[in-house]
């Protein structure tokens, strides 16, 4: 079976393409080798050879409701987002706040849709190359070359999912101005398993039942169920907050970068991620902006460096760089971002 064989068959699961699908099941994985643990691992690439169509089909059922409860794909209830690590941070000091005004004021080049060609290092350590278009419309359309991708949106094999909606109706709602509002649209795509914006009692309620659902879904992979634990606060909390608010972020950018909207929304979300550093610099002869998350944010295992383009925010790479203090470090990885402006029907005739 390919790679995009195996990867049709995580349709009904949120984000299914091969970098989002690597993303979730390390979560997965390390909730079942640390049932007590409540961070998410970082990326890392999966061996898709070694994997049963029939397993990962089951596993990522799993890994949308692990993700949900123990990497913090939803955020925390008032009791604790209410305190000042919780709260979102201050955006007008940061020069992605700039940029994103600019992105904004710059307006939207010609065409109907954003294309990402993105290259990163498979599991014996080629270059793979994928190909994402994400339509004015909301629609996604994927390959692993410009003809498969040509014969994709030709059938116009729709590949959105709520999910993919969600966040970019997060980061547009930032392009417009309500950071506060889409941050936190932005961390919830996925539910409210730790109770943002209910009592103390709903926010407990919410976060026992998506365990419960967690250790239904365990069950049918036949997997020894985590122990239940406490709703995290404090540090640990601010930390699985800001972990998904980096993670659904950098996924709507690498998804829609070339949509002027959702990459000057993005900007400002990643603005307000305090433990997010940005730094100016020069990369292969041009300007561009290294923004650094610890690994605070990223489970402990490892850090990364998004670097995006000085001029226009559009993202040129990806490196994640392990934590060496881990116990289980991730690998060193690089994945590198064209973006452009197309239009579906030179996408359809294999002209991009």
């Amino acid at each position: 079976m390919d790679e995009m064989d195996l990867m049709k068959k995580l349709r009904d699961v949120p984000s299914p393409d091969a970098e989002a699908y690597d993303r979730a099941r390390t979560a997965l994985q390390a909730a079942m080798a640390e049932p007590g643990s409540t961070v998410v691992r970082p990326k890392r690439w999966m061996s898709w050879p070694k994997v049963s169509a029939a397993a990962v089909g089951a596993a990522a059922v799993a890994v949308a409701v692990v993700m949900a409860t123990t990497s913090g794909t939803t955020p925390a209830g008032p009791s604790d987002a209410g305190r000042s690590e919780a709260a979102p941070q201050a955006v007008v000091e940061s020069p992605l706040v700039k940029l994103a005004s600019e992105v904004k004021a710059a307006g939207t080049l010609p065409g109907d849709a954003s294309l990402i060609i993105g290259t990163k290092p498979a599991p014996d350590g080629t270059p793979y190359v994928y190909y994402t278009v994400y339509s004015d419309r909301g629609q996604i359309f994927k390959g692993d070359s410009p003809k498969t991708l040509a014969s994709s949106v030709a059938k116009n094999d729709d590949q959105a999912m709520p999910f993919d909606a969600k966040v970019m109706a997060a980061a547009r709602l930032a392009a417009d101005g309500d950071v506060e509002k889409a941050r936190t649209a932005m961390v919830t795509p996925a539910g409210n398993a730790l109770g943002l914006g209910l009592s103390p009692a709903e926010a407990d309620k919410a976060w026992a039942d998506a365990q419960a659902e967690m250790a239904e879904e365990f069950r049918k992979i036949g997997k020894q169920v985590p122990a239940p634990r406490p709703r995290p606060t404090g540090k640990e909390l601010e930390n699985l907050i800001n972990n998904h608010l980096w993670s659904n972020s950098t996924y709507a950018l690498f998804v829609g970068a070339a949509n002027t909207d959702v990459r000057a929304g993005v900007l400002k979300l990643l603005a307000t991620i305090k433990e997010v550093t940005v730094a100016e610099a020069e990369a292969g002869g041009k300007r561009v902006l290294n923004l650094s998350a610890s690994p605070d944010i990223l489970g402990g295992d490892a850090s990364t460096v998004l670097t995006l383009d000085f001029d226009n925010g559009l993202p040129i790479s990806n490196e994640i760089f392990p934590a060496k203090d881990s116990k289980t470090p991730s690998k060193h990885a690089i994945v590198t971002y064209r973006s452009s402006r197309v239009t579906l029907a030179d996408v359809a005739a294999g002209k991009i």
